[in-house]
């Protein structure tokens, strides 16, 4: 239990980009750029087709592309993009990354991982189509699913529930944490690759340390294991 000391946060937004900070650039800094590095190019560039005018042969060209496109970005991309999360998730608790992390989820969790992502985008999506404020809701409250569901291995509705009880209370830092998010995305595009790289980082290690002092603020009574921390 000697880690337990490292993830004694209040949860707030300045305390978790503050920590995080701290953490990017601690021991963990080149599993951490290795983990962006490798997500930002399998998430792929985008293809411009073009049709001279005949839409009949464009649409028998595009659609292998559109089937591809779908199941990669349904049934591959997830299962890495969280588990980048967890390899941040892992270095603000003083854990060690391993790049192995990326593609752990492909062998242990992956139906848990892309039946999570579909009903929490199709939440999203729902209510954004009703007025855009609720969707903005759902996604703030949601904003723990990815975590719960490579960290401890909640199947997806307990995922998407459990979120909701932990963001009660937090909503708006999640929201706030994103307008940040934003602006710290721009300011790493003026100063191009490497700062757009190092701005992902951050921003990726706030929300991991967000997630984890809203844990220990709401668990404490009931908790849940936490994989590698609360091993006696």
């Amino acid at each position: 239990m000697e880690n337990e000391k490292h993830y004694n946060l209040v949860p707030s937004i300045g305390g978790s980009f503050s920590y995080a900070w701290r953490k990017i650039f601690d021991k963990s800094f080149l599993p951490l750029l290795l983990a962006v590095i490798i997500v930002g190019i399998l998430n792929g560039p985008n293809y411009t087709w073009k049709t001279d005018g005949d839409l009949g042969m464009g649409f028998l060209l595009l659609f292998p592309a559109i089937v591809f496109g779908l199941a990669y970005a349904l049934l591959f991309l997830p299962i890495v993009k969280w588990g980048e999360k967890f390899m941040f998730l892992s270095a603000m608790r003083d854990e060690k990354p391993d790049l192995k992390q990326l593609f752990e989820g492909f062998r242990s969790n992956y139906l848990n991982i892309v039946l999570a992502n579909l009903i929490m985008w199709a939440l999203i999506g729902l209510g954004l189509v009703m007025l855009i404020i609720p969707g903005i809701i759902i996604a703030c409250r949601l904003a723990f699913v990815p975590y719960l569901v490579v960290d401890k291995n909640l199947d997806p509705m307990q995922a998407v529930e459990r979120s909701w009880q932990l963001t009660k209370g937090h909503g708006w830092k999640v929201f706030w944490m994103a307008i940040i998010s934003f602006f710290i995305g721009i300011a790493g595009l003026i100063v191009f690759f490497v700062g757009v790289i190092v701005s992902i980082m951050w921003i990726h290690g706030a929300f991991a340390t967000l997630y984890q002092s809203v844990i220990n603020e709401k668990e404490e009574e009931n908790p849940i294991p936490i994989l590698g921390v609360n091993e006696a």
